[in-house]
């Protein structure tokens, strides 16, 4: 039997192509928002496309608090085990997407509307799984940073 006295973990930095590999693999992740004292974590679906994190919000908290405070943290993990996993946090200002006022923010709520329907293609019509998730957003990624630990098995 394997004991944790036993175990050696190998932690590594990922490289910019595996952050952006990994971000581009899933579809689920955490958004950290933080306004004055508090920071909220939500589960957020999401697509990650030319460098930017294009996913929805629901009214709430979260919401309110984007629209006051638009820096963010977004990760994506991979976990096998307790020392086997990958994460990626990728670190930016997130903007609500409107199909608003001007020809560029209606363009740019239909690429985003698309590229999310290129993973969920119900989102925003009558069949959406999760329709109180109405309010598209964009993180611009000004960073990434990476991680991964890995067991190397037994001495």
């Amino acid at each position: 039997m394997t004991t944790a006295r036993d175990l050696r973990v190998h932690a590594r930095t990922l490289g910019p192509a595996e952050n952006e590999a990994l971000l581009t693999e899933h579809h689920v992740g955490s958004i950290a928002i933080a306004f004055h004292d508090r920071v909220t974590i939500a589960l957020a679906n999401y697509v990650y496309a030319d460098g930017s994190i294009y996913g929805r919000l629901q009214e709430g908290p979260e919401l309110a608090a984007v629209r006051h405070h638009q820096w963010v943290a977004f990760q994506v993990s991979e976990i096998d085990g307790t020392y086997d996993w990958r994460t990626v946090t990728a670190h930016g200002s997130i903007h609500i997407l409107t199909d608003g006022d001007s020809v560029t923010e209606a363009n740019e709520f239909r690429n985003a509307l698309g590229l999310i329907r290129n993973v969920s293609p119900a989102v925003l019509t009558p069949l959406d799984p999760m329709p109180q998730r109405v309010h598209l957003f964009r993180i611009f990624v000004d960073a990434l940073v990476g991680h991964e630990a890995r067991t190397l098995g037994t001495t």
